[in-house]
């Protein structure tokens, strides 16, 4: 009897003990769930905040691009105004620069023509000794931008007696480009697009001319060589030694350009440095021979290049950074155009500064190129002013 009150007792113990084991993890689990909701409910109450932050930070960045666009079409709105402003402001310039032009570079009293016509008769002849070209240029006529093309510096120009147009891209190279006519260049898409003409030495600088079929070009080696390369044939015509000590540039605005080969009407002319100023040489185009030198008293500093018209050496300045080329000193090799009837005239703003001007006398125009533009100007020309004065009396 005492033993199965005992059992019954064991039995009862262990039950509770079971009981309260289960009633322990039913409270653990109720626990974590509680906590697991209160995290879901925390979890859903944190992205409602950021749902409502994102959708009014998207409406708020909607506003300010609104408000940017409209900022945006304001400013442009500004600069169009302000560029055609600009436009008007720099066609006053022009207007008002034609009619004062810029002081010359070199003394009046050198370029004054003396009034006695004893002397004036004099220098006539001597003038004609050298030249049968009595135009000198008045003005800009016009200017057509054709095309961008190449690098920055480089020339381009057309042979006088053709209509073909010669590409030099770039500063040193030994190859060039030929095209049948400006047109074509106009319609092609690159340089490579020309006939390509490979010389035997590299040329230098920007300072080549065409002229009659040849082209003449500075060769820099141990010495200075003026090449005269036959364009139809292929071969080396000629060359000789150009008598310069000085290796400075011509034009301190093109240090690369040591010696300026230029044509007009009355043939192949060279500009060089000598000193502070710029030297000219008149070269027979058959014999590269000098036929004769004059000291322009035109300064190399801030020049950028030049042209030679009848006989009449233009220099044109500019300055760095580059802003608006002009004509500042004016050269007649006879001394034939008085200070008064010098035309001292700015170019038209354009690009940058000027790397070459090649002169062509057939159609009055130069060949300009600037920072890779490939720019046509039209010169409008006059008579030199003893060229229309009476004849003195018996």
């Amino acid at each position: 009897m005492k033993a199965s009150i005992f059992f019954i007792l064991l039995t009862i113990l262990a039950h509770s003990r079971g009981q309260y084991h289960y009633q322990g993890l039913m409270n653990y689990l109720e626990n974590r769930m509680i906590a697991m909701e209160e995290r879901i409910a925390l979890w859903h109450e944190q992205n409602n905040r950021y749902n409502s932050d994102l959708k009014e930070f998207r409406q708020q960045a909607a506003d300010l691009l609104e408000k940017l666009a409209k900022e945006h079409n304001k400013l442009r709105s500004d600069m169009e105004g302000a560029g055609a402003r600009v436009d008007r402001v720099e066609r006053e310039m022009d207007y008002i620069e034609t009619k004062n032009p810029p002081k010359p570079c070199v003394k009046a009293a050198d370029k004054m023509v003396e009034q006695d016509m004893v002397v004036k008769e004099r220098k006539k002849e001597e003038f004609f000794e050298l030249s049968v070209c009595v135009n000198i240029v008045s003005t800009l006529k016009a200017m057509k931008i054709l095309k961008r093309l190449g690098s920055p510096k480089g020339v381009w120009t057309k042979d006088a007696r053709s209509a073909k147009v010669y590409i030099f891209n770039g500063t040193s190279d030994n190859t060039l480009y030929e095209f049948n006519s400006v047109r074509e260049l106009s319609a092609s898409s690159g340089v490579s697009k020309g006939r390509q003409i490979t010389v035997p030495s590299a040329w230098n600088g920007t300072g080549h001319a065409v002229y009659d079929g040849f082209l003449y070009y500075i060769s820099e080696s141990s010495e200075l060589q003026v090449i005269k390369y036959d364009l139809k044939n292929g071969l080396v015509a000629d060359s000789a030694v150009f008598p310069m000590e000085d290796r400075s540039p011509v034009y301190k605005l093109n240090p690369e350009t040591l010696v300026d080969l230029v044509v007009d009407e009355d043939g192949l002319w060279a500009l060089y440095p000598a000193g502070d100023t710029i030297n000219l040489a008149k070269m027979d185009s058959n014999s590269l021979d000098i036929e004769q030198m004059w000291d322009t008293a035109c300064p190399r500093n801030n020049a950028e290049a030049a042209f030679i018209v009848c006989g009449t050496v233009y220099v044109v300045y500019n300055t760095k950074p580059p802003s608006r080329s002009r004509v500042q000193c004016v050269f007649d090799v006879n001394d034939m155009v008085s200070s008064g009837e010098a035309p001292l005239f700015y170019f038209p703003r354009r690009y940058g500064a000027h790397s070459s001007l090649k002169y062509n006398p057939e159609e009055r125009q130069l060949y300009a190129w600037d920072d890779g533009y490939q720019i046509l100007y039209k010169l409008a020309l006059k008579k030199k002013l003893w060229a229309i004065m009476p004849p003195p009396e018996e």
